[in-house]
């Protein structure tokens, strides 16, 4: 049988360790707490102001003339004297309760905004500045998600969900005590039916939204199947899978119709439960409340005996919403915790120490260094590597996939911590050099480019912000870039689309060097920067990579090997060692793993 698919937000418990997450929204509520103060007194007004209205409305109802009387005065709340008066003080509570709800409603909008810029701001910061093991443990659609979903989910529950579920609060306990001061005996009669036939009916009704959610995870389920198979209808057909795939369906939608038959039987009853029981409850309490105003002593005039009706009304439409609203308070809760998890976890500048500034000049060093990657660390992908770079030298890194080239790379960037042994920048321990500053001075060509949103011109204005507009023109130019951006009808403007899918893969090379060139590096890693090229396009980039090289330490990982016959040293990685070092002349007369991978690439030798 399918099984659907689990529901991708859990129920969340409140606990003692969530809440005491959850209270680092005040951290950002802080600075703003005179004003949020200030707004909990307009809640507290306007929620008090509107306990009167089902008093006076009661009143009205029940007058029989122009004077307004309560058969029980010495518990009658206010003299009202004419009808006319109760009027009145029903437009001037109108008034009032207007005037306090909009100034709740502005002030908590104004803290909220303010406090979730805070917060976005510092979770954002957080994010961006985490090691690179946060990202591998950690999914980008769930971060995303975070900064977004959990956000708005925090940003409804602090400008209306806390305030409703205050109000209905004060609204259910001030109903109780104005109902026992109305009549006691009636309000104990209403307290032991019609709140217990309300709470009954929130739970039936959460356990048929229950059986709702069930029938669209299999739908969803269904639409899957449908989805995957007309986007791959030519495997399914050269597999003769047809069938096959529709007894999927069939068991999916035969789910759906289960679920949603026994959805409706249960609804059906739900619908008796509430015609019967709860219209039942509110008739009792009616023909109870009538005979109390009946007779030579009545012990409830009518005037009160609608006030009561009222504020039971409004009692059991606040007793039924406060469920919904805790379930918000909850959410927010679990959202606030997920953004306090990733607050208060370690970032790179706490982690990594550095403090130092040298003017590098391009020498670098791998002393006996020992990798592992924080997730696999019974996997060693480094076995005592060690080589030097010497200033304006070309290191090529050769290997098969997994060999340890890419982790070489980011291990020169101080993405990770070594497990043992030491980098040397200029006879100084990575450790100690302040890793941002250390970035500046390398630059990355990688084989994929990420180009961001924008323009050609912000794009390679990302290796240096606020360039000037000659500066990116000489990079482009230098980077062989310059022709193609000017063929463009909007020239350095012309936007590169979502990730830069207007333009080739040569040109996104190219664009990725030109910012490289104006980031003007002290040393450059090629990440394999032109395999995935046509010839012409290699030949361009070729091109502009090796006037990007002058001049600097490179660090060529390479996969087409006619592109690193000239580099100073070549390092043949095997299995996490240096399996073989030198140049491409004197690798191919040691005829080891380096000849053999040239004469499967056909490249001449000499």
């Amino acid at each position: 049988m399918l099984r659907p698919k689990k529901d991708k937000e859990p129920k969340i418990k409140l606990t003692k360790e969530s809440i005491a997450k959850a209270k680092g929204i005040f951290t950002y509520l802080k600075p703003y707490r005179f004003l949020f103060g200030i707004g909990w007194v307009f809640l507290l007004l306007s929620s008090s102001a509107m306990i009167l209205f089902p008093y006076l409305m009661g009143q009205l109802l029940g007058s029989s003339g122009t004077k307004v009387t309560s058969m029980n005065d010495s518990l009658s709340l206010i003299s009202l004297g004419s009808v006319n008066s109760v009027v009145i003080m029903l437009f001037v509570l109108f008034g009032v309760q207007a005037i306090f709800s909009y100034f709740r409603v502005v002030i908590f909008t104004n803290v909220t905004e303010n406090a979730l810029r805070d917060l976005r701001k510092s979770a954002f910061e957080r994010l961006i500045f985490m090691p690179m093991d946060f990202f591998n443990q950690n999914k980008v659609g769930e971060l995303t998600s975070r900064i977004s979903s959990d956000i708005t989910q925090i940003q409804e529950t602090l400008r209306t969900t806390i305030a409703e579920f205050f109000r209905q609060i004060v609204t259910v306990v001030g109903s109780i005590i104005l109902l026992v001061l109305i009549s006691w005996k009636l309000a104990l009669i209403m307290v032991a039916t019609v709140p217990v036939m309300a709470i009954i009916a929130v739970f039936f009704g959460r356990f048929i939204k229950k059986l709702s959610k069930q029938a669209q995870d299999f739908s969803a389920e269904s639409v899957s199947i449908v989805e995957e198979a007309l986007m791959g209808i030519s495997n399914v057909k050269s597999f003769t899978n047809e069938r096959f795939i529709l007894g999927k369906y069939q068991k999916s939608i035969d789910e759906i119709r289960t679920l949603n038959v026994k959805s409706g039987m249960w609804r059906g009853l739900f619908i008796s439960f509430i015609i019967f029981c709860m219209t039942g409850a509110i008739v009792f309490i009616v023909w109870q409340g009538l005979l109390m105003t009946q007779g030579p002593n009545p012990e409830l005039s009518s005037a009160d005996f609608f006030s009561f009706m009222m504020y039971t009304i409004m009692m059991v439409a606040s007793v039924g919403s406060i469920p919904d609203l805790y379930a918000g308070i909850q959410k927010s809760v679990g959202a606030t915790e997920n953004l306090m998890n990733i607050i208060h976890q370690k970032s790179e500048r706490e982690l990594l120490k550095g403090t130092q500034k040298p003017t590098l000049r391009g020498k670098v060093y791998f002393e006996n260094i020992h990798f592992s990657y924080p997730q696999r660390l019974d996997i060693e992908v480094l076995k005592g590597i060690s080589f030097t770079a010497n200033p304006n030298e070309t290191i090529a890194l050769v290997g098969s996939s997994g060999a340890g080239k890419s982790t070489i790379s980011s291990l020169l960037l101080n993405y990770y911590t070594v497990t043992n042994g030491a980098i040397l920048f200029d006879d100084i321990n990575t450790k100690e050099i302040e890793t941002d500053y250390l970035r500046q001075q390398i630059a990355i060509v990688p084989q994929e480019v990420l180009l961001f949103a924008g323009s050609i011109e912000d794009n390679i204005a990302f290796g240096k912000p606020g360039a000037s507009e000659n500066e990116i023109i000489e990079a482009a130019r230098q980077a062989n870039a310059l022709e193609f951006i000017n063929s463009f009808p909007e020239g350095l403007k012309t936007q590169v689309g979502d990730r830069g899918i207007q333009l080739s893969g040569g040109q996104k090379q190219r664009i990725a060097i030109a910012r490289a060139i104006l980031k003007n590096p002290t040393i450059l890693i090629l990440d394999e920067a032109t395999s995935a090229l046509d010839s012409e396009s290699e030949r361009l980039v070729q091109d502009a990579l090796e006037k990007l090289m002058v001049g600097r330490t490179s660090f060529v990982i390479a996969h087409r090997l006619s592109t690193i016959r000239k580099a100073n040293k070549i390092l043949v990685l095997n299995q996490g060692i240096i399996a073989e070092s030198g140049t491409h002349e004197e690798l191919i007369e040691q005829q080891g793993i380096y000849a053999n991978l040239v004469e499967l690439q056909g490249v001449e030798v000499n």
